[in-house]
């Protein structure tokens, strides 16, 4: 299964926990950022591409962070 992944600034740091804990459960990840951490990001910058993608089939799943959870 391969599975989408984004997150803003609030969401950052959950989402490098998950990344690592899939990618070791053995699931294919597609990262649509953030790469690093910037304060200044958009959520809808990070999070409409990862669900074009959902949308288009080319991940099974999207999992989509902020920090509000």
């Amino acid at each position: 299964m391969r599975i989408g992944i984004a997150a803003d600034h609030g969401g950052f740091e959950l989402k490098v926990q998950l990344t690592a804990a899939l990618k070791a459960a053995g699931y294919e990840l597609a990262d649509f950022g953030a790469h690093e951490l910037d304060t200044g990001d958009d959520y809808p910058d990070l999070v409409v591409p990862l669900a074009r993608a959902v949308a288009r089939g080319e991940v099974t799943r999207g999992l989509a962070i902020c920090g509000s959870g």
